[in-house]
């Protein structure tokens, strides 16, 4: 008994009990304690990016190469964000035909939503890039319809039209009409700049910048909106507006001036 007294008062003898008491409690928690969420996240996460990869392998990689480095038929898509992918998959520009012209033209998506998350997923993994936004960064709430407007006649009524129309370029290609086109596809395409268009990231245009640009495109291409000025002509701008000018009113003034001559040569008859 006294031996194990002075055990029990040896200085290393707290230290002891508490290790043991340490590794019983850890060990005890390593067994009943639930999965750790970030651990399945993560699982999740890893799953999602092998289905994308499977799809990737079908349906892109001929072009893209099996790694999205990118062959003579196709650009690499390392770097460029889950943003692209879900852009130019979801508005059915990717894949694309066999045969193109100047440039892909929006279709029907070939994918589900789902697998165009994979395929996002996939691509994201290969290196960093924009991610996909979230409806708080494209909704309409807290938007000023009045900025998006001055921004979108000053960065995007060059080549989309004042109301976004789309119009004409070089070389056969053109800037598609921008009606019936979801927020958050214009919110990625202001983002990647896809073809041939200009990319505007936050440093160019902040998050409520394209905020206020989503919200003034569907402020004036909504069904209820009303031409301040009467007939609109299509909204196509000044080249609509200057041929209305030519051919009708330039085709007034001729009429009449050959109605005046008639006139005033059946008069020197009588």
């Amino acid at each position: 008994m006294k031996k194990l007294s002075a055990r029990r008062r040896h200085p290393l003898a707290a230290l002891v009990v508490l290790l043991l008491a340490l590794a019983c409690t850890g060990g005890l928690y390593a067994v009943f304690a639930p999965a750790d969420k970030a651990q399945a996240d993560e699982t999740a996460q890893s799953l999602t990016i092998e289905e994308g990869k499977k799809l990737y392998s079908v349906g892109c990689a001929s072009c893209h190469g099996t790694g999205g480095q990118g062959t003579s038929d196709g650009p690499s898509l390392v770097g460029v964000g889950a943003a692209a992918v879900d852009f130019q998959v979801s508005t059915g520009r990717m894949p694309a035909a066999t045969s193109q012209g100047a440039q892909v033209p929006r279709k029907k998506a070939v994918y589900s939503q789902a697998e165009i998350d994979q395929l996002a997923a996939y691509i994201a993994s290969l290196g960093a890039g924009p991610a996909v936004p979230t409806k708080e960064q494209y909704g309409p709430e807290g938007a000023d319809i009045a900025k998006g407007g001055e921004l979108f006649r000053n960065n995007c009524a060059q080549c989309h039209n004042f109301t976004g129309k789309g119009g004409a370029l070089t070389h056969g290609k053109y800037a598609p009409t921008l009606e019936d086109v979801a927020p958050k596809h214009i919110y990625e395409a202001m983002l990647t700049g896809p073809q041939n268009m200009p990319s505007f990231p936050d440093s160019t245009l902040s998050e409520q910048n394209k905020k206020d640009i989503i919200a003034y495109l569907g402020e004036v291409n909504g069904e209820e909106t009303e031409s301040p000025g009467g007939l609109e002509l299509g909204g196509l701008g000044p080249v609509s507006e200057g041929l209305f000018a030519w051919v009708f009113g330039l085709g007034a003034l001729i009429a009449l001036a050959v109605w005046v001559a008639a006139r005033t040569a059946k008069a020197k008859k009588s």
